[in-house]
């Protein structure tokens, strides 16, 4: 099968990730009503956001004949992990950019372990430059080092003007379904796309899992290489990062452990936790107005490769 024909199974026509209503008292007793856009369920590999950021990128990868992909992260990235499957379903090469030489020659990780078993090819490089990979110069450097100078390039955590528009179908999904949609935020692409799918009586709230105040710039930059300029109604509610990406303290942890007993979801603890904690927060401190319809997007399940992940926004 070729790689179009691939493509057509991979990006084949799915329902709309369904949305769920969830009796919660914390929610209820402010008069506001609690709904989950499952979108961990749209595809069984490449689940939520991870979708809705790659499934475009692959058509133009594909349709503009390029050998292979490449892309950028961590040692714990669930984007590098992503984009490692779906270039094993296509049936085409990945190189994967990895942050941190001083990983060159150890074992890897289960996370890094589960790109190569999908065919990603691995390419570290020291922390300094991978700080500068924006930069013209620097990053055709990588790529040239890393033998991917040819391949159609996805950048860390997915986010670009393809990517934007896969998010914004995320919004018409939810058209109609709720008066504000909150979504965990890590380099801000799901939250552009997702406010500029909104219809013009909804707005989006989005929780950065990450101290440094840095979102808004960076959303606004890429809805305008998206969309020319603004879309949509956003907000962004900071200080519920809990330390710092990927800090789970007990607290959130047992947080998201009881969101979990109560209601028979599977809580991710890097995103989705930390969303669902805020969005407690928020209702509690009259954020939302009674007779609210607040959805949360659950943008991705548990983390199945389990392991002390460090500051990594690129997951």
């Amino acid at each position: 099968m070729n790689r179009s024909a691939n493509l057509d199974v991979l990006l084949q026509a799915r329902p709309p990730s369904p949305v769920r209503e969830v009796r919660d008292d914390r929610f209820e007793r402010h008069g506001v009503r609690l709904v989950l856009k499952r979108d961990d369920l749209v595809h069984p590999e490449l689940p939520g956001n991870k979708w809705r950021k790659l499934a475009p990128n692959l058509r133009v990868a594909v349709a503009g004949g390029y050998p292979g992909l490449v892309t950028f992260g961590g040692a714990y990235s669930n984007h590098l992990r992503a984009t490692a499957a779906a270039g094993r379903l296509l049936g085409m090469a990945t190189v994967g950019v990895v942050r941190g030489d001083e990983l060159a020659g150890r074992p890897l990780n289960d996370s890094l372990a589960r790109c190569a078993a999908d065919g990603m090819r691995l390419h570290f490089v020291s922390r300094s430059e991978y700080r500068r990979k924006a930069e013209h110069g620097m990053r055709a450097g990588l790529l040239a080092a890393a033998g991917a100078g040819d391949a159609y390039v996805i950048p860390e955590g997915g986010s670009n003007a393809p990517a934007l528009s896969g998010c914004a179908e995320l919004g018409r999904e939810l058209r109609g379904a709720a008066d504000v949609v909150a979504v965990a935020c890590g380099t801000g692409g799901t939250l552009a796309g997702l406010a500029a799918g909104l219809g013009p009586d909804q707005r989006a709230v989005g929780v950065p899992v990450l101290a440094g105040g840095f979102l808004e710039a960076e959303i606004r930059s890429l809805q305008r290489e998206a969309f020319g300029g603004p879309a949509g109604d956003w907000t962004l509610a900071e200080g519920f990062h809990h330390g710092g990406y990927a800090r789970v303290p007990a607290e959130l942890d047992d947080f998201a452990a009881g969101f979990e007993a109560r209601h028979g979801v599977p809580v991710e603890r890097v995103y989705v936790a930390k969303l669902l904690w805020a969005l407690t927060e928020l209702t509690a401190a009259g954020a939302f107005p009674r007779g609210t319809t607040l959805a949360a997007v659950v943008t991705g399940a548990p983390d199945p490769c389990p392991g002390p992940a460090p500051a990594d926004p690129s997951r």
